[in-house]
């Protein structure tokens, strides 16, 4: 299906499931959406299971949202509970769109909650309390996380799901990947069928050297691994340290929360010829959250850093704000800093939403299936690819 069939079909006010493998669009469709609905003074819900997924489309959590703390479950019990809280009430009291972004990461039982929740405040038996639900996401890329082992993992897999009676809108034209190499192999991958002419590439890939300006973001299954590889190549670079530290605004509980749902750093240790990459979006400035650079300088005026991006421009950073709102939409903590971080590695869960120009990627630890169909999925093509190493559960989704 195509961008402007599905958007057509949203306008409707149908349930709506958008998917589609990465790369696709999905995103900037439902940012499309959003604009219409608000130029039309419709103020949709837009949350997401986790900050940085929910920071990348401009939303909130869905935990926040609702107000149920860390809570999966939610009872009866809780549910009166929350019906007590005027905040609540009156967000939800005149909701009548709610888009939830990457889905696949929504455990059966919040999904569950969400539809419980929203009967009650609605006091209607209809899905989701008859608000026009919208579900964003690729049930091939990263699964809710779990401590254990369940059979009923995703929210595909329960009534509530059926019950809504979603329009699915699969999209297929690939705007992130612009190489047939590399469409077919997310492609075998999906469909379980990686072919000989693929694990081919994957050889040729196999620590290649890169002919692009700049060393390429190194994506990783494991923090440890990233952490040590930033450090290692920031001392290696012989130029003065330059130290950025957040300024904050709020309770400390408060500000943990938005370090938690950010690549924010609370030092950010920088030098001349660093790997870089953008954590936030300023379409004026010309970056996005995922623009990879390098520092070539800093500002002789305000001490900021100089980045040279792919396309050759120079972009003169300056602090931007990270802000957290309570259930009232009220600002209650606020973080600034410049919105840069290391980026010599990065852990593929960071990575989701992101493209990357380049990547040398080490699937060889993968223990998750769909991490590596995250990670390949990251970049353009296949030239873009250094590939150190893979195993059996890389190529699962």
């Amino acid at each position: 299906m195509k961008q402007k069939n599905a958007f057509e079909i949203l306008k409707t006010g149908r349930n709506v499931f958008l998917t589609g493998s990465a790369g696709t669009g999905k995103t900037h469709l439902l940012n499309e959406y959003i604009q219409y609905l608000r130029k039309h003074d419709i103020d949709p819900a837009i949350i997401a299971p986790t900050g940085i997924a929910a920071s990348h489309i401009g939303g909130m959590t869905i935990h926040s949202f609702f107000g149920i703390g860390i809570q999966e479950n939610i009872n009866d019990y809780m549910i009166d509970s929350l019906m007590q809280k005027k905040h609540i009430y009156k967000r939800l009291e005149k909701l009548k769109i709610i888009i939830i972004d990457e889905i696949s990461m929504v455990s059966p039982e919040l999904f569950s909650s969400i539809d419980r929740i929203l009967k009650a405040f609605k006091f209607s038996n209809e899905p989701f309390g008859g608000v026009q639900l919208i579900l964003s996401g690729d049930f091939f890329q990263l699964p809710p996380i779990s401590k254990t082992k369940k059979k009923i993992k995703f929210a595909w897999q329960i009534n509530t799901w059926d019950e809504a009676n979603l329009k699915v809108c699969y999209l297929k034209k690939k705007f992130r990947q612009d190489n047939g190499d590399l469409i077919n192999i997310l492609d075998e991958i999906r469909s379980n069928s990686i072919s000989e002419n693929s694990m081919e590439i994957f050889r040729c890939c196999y620590k290649k050297k890169l002919t692009n300006n700049f060393k390429a973001t190194k994506l990783y299954t494991h923090n440890i691994d990233v952490d040590r590889i930033n450090d290692e190549n920031l001392k290696a670079l012989q130029s003065e340290t330059r130290v950025y530290e957040s300024k904050e605004h709020g309770s400390k509980k408060n500000i943990e929360k938005i370090f938690k749902s950010s690549l924010l750093k609370e030092k950010l240790k920088l030098k001349k010829d660093a790997v870089v990459i953008f954590i936030k979006n300023n379409y004026e400035k010309g970056y996005i959250n995922g623009t990879l650079g390098k520092v070539v300088g800093f500002n002789n005026m305000i001490g900021t850093p100089i980045v040279e991006i792919f396309s050759g421009k120079k972009i003169v950073t300056e602090y931007e704000d990270w802000n957290l709102e309570n259930n009232k939409g009220e600002i209650v903590a606020n973080v600034k800093q410049i919105p840069l971080r290391l980026a010599w590695a990065l852990t593929i869960h960071k990575s989701q939403g992101m493209t990357l120009d380049a990547a040398e990627i080490d699937l060889s630890k993968t223990f998750e299936v769909g991490q590596g169909y995250v990670a390949l999925s990251r970049i353009k093509s296949t030239e873009g690819l250094r590939l150190m190493g893979l195993n059996e559960t890389a190529l699962q989704v």
